[in-house]
């Protein structure tokens, strides 16, 4: 299995092709039963999305390279476990997530590895932090500034549930609904994390702006 470099992600139409649930579910019927072809072509569709979410969270291409190969030996070894009523890519990616949490996890002191799963910041989790119509025009201006290193650099400086939200949202393209299960938290949670994420960026944007 070949992994490319951290900034790959799947263009929208893959994205959509994978959604295909039909496909999906036929070949996790039968990479089920034992056959490693049809595994390969899941893996084919989701290396690039396994692969960039690593990346985000340990930040470091080899590491994360192996963290994408041990998802999906993790990932083959469960697949009897997947429920179908559920999508296949929440699933992997939250396998892939929480793998790549416990490796960050052994990096830090003990007093500090309770930090990777409390919520960041108080705020409601309802989600009315968002307004709707004031966020969509700086959603296209992040997703266009993602392509500058400032703003890489911004995003990788902020906390991992953020750097995550923002790579799951405007990287894979995944929706509030599919983030919500890959991190395994309300949505709300989400929409409060993705607003306060850009607030940040923005804030760090402005800054980079100002200074001389």
């Amino acid at each position: 299995m070949a992994l490319g470099t951290c900034d790959g992600a799947i263009p929208a139409e893959g994205w959509r092709t994978v959604r295909e649930e039909p496909v999906e579910l036929t070949l996790v019927r039968q990479a089920v039963r034992g056959d490693r072809a049809a595994f390969a072509r899941l893996v084919d569709l989701y290396q690039r999305a396994v692969f960039g979410l690593c990346c985000r969270l340990v930040q470091d291409r080899e590491e994360a390279r192996d963290a994408a190969q041990e998802t999906f030996v993790r990932a083959y070894a469960a697949l009897a476990t997947y429920d179908a009523a559920n999508p296949f890519g929440p699933w992997l990616l939250r396998i892939a997530r929480n793998h790549c949490i416990d490796l960050v996890r052994r990096r830090l002191p003990p007093a500090r590895r309770l930090e990777l799963d409390a919520p960041v910041g108080g705020g409601r989790e309802d989600g009315s932090e968002l307004p709707d119509a004031a966020v969509r025009p700086a959603d296209e201006q992040l997703v266009e500034a993602q392509q500058a290193s400032a703003v890489g650099a911004a995003v990788a400086a902020l906390p991992h549930n953020y750097r995550e939200v923002i790579h799951l949202f405007h990287v894979e393209h995944m929706s509030y609904k599919e983030i919500a299960a890959t991190l395994e938290v309300p949505i709300g949670t989400v929409m409060t994390w993705l607003h306060r994420a850009r607030a940040r960026l923005r804030e760090r944007m402005a800054e980079e702006e100002r200074e001389p």
